[in-house]
């Protein structure tokens, strides 16, 4: 992979965040019945980021989950043999309840595909919203995301990376790099 440039500072990040949690509780009238899942791994950053924007402006403090969408994934037989499994870690009932689903970069949509049938594994809820950091386009299923931080075309020969301090030991940022 060879760097090409960066996107998005952390200052930038971090403005794209709280610019969706105001949203998230705009377009629901309040943050009544709503909780944030995050798809692992940096889905989990960002559901705790728009966790904690929404209690510090409405005083209200959302459920978060953590989903593991690997045995929900299309595609699980080209990974590899022994695919690693996270936990998924989804302290609520998602039954009648509005979902927030986070995932950092949206591309084929076959991601938040997986994650759809996931959450409907564990319950039915009223419903889910998706909010995403970086749109890059290149969609391959009819999904389209509620909140977007970022729309950023890309070329299939380019790969969109988010950096979290808690996975990559800095701040958060955006960058495309081609791959080699």
């Amino acid at each position: 992979m060879t760097f090409k440039s960066q996107l998005l500072d952390a200052s930038a990040v971090s403005r794209a965040l709280r610019r969706i949690s105001f949203e998230i509780i705009e377009k629901n009238r309040g943050a009544e019945g709503l909780c944030l899942i995050g798809i692992r791994r940096r889905g989990v950053s960002i559901a705790r980021i728009i966790q904690e924007n929404i209690f510090t402006n409405e005083g209200v403090q959302l459920p978060v989950g953590e989903l593991d969408i690997t045995f929900y994934r299309d595609d699980i037989e080209k990974k590899q043999d022994f695919p690693t499994v996270n936990a998924t870690d989804i302290p609520f009932d998602v039954t009648g309840r509005k979902i927030i689903l986070t995932d950092d970069v949206l591309f084929t949509g076959r991601t938040v595909r997986a994650a759809i049938d996931a959450i409907f594994s564990l319950g039915r809820p009223q419903a889910i919203q998706l909010a995403v950091l970086i749109d890059r386009g290149h969609r391959e299923l009819p999904i389209k995301p509620d909140y977007v931080g970022k729309n950023i075309p890309t070329s299939l020969s380019e790969i969109v990376k988010v950096t979290f301090p808690e996975f990559d030991g800095k701040e958060s940022a955006v960058a495309i790099y081609r791959k080699d």
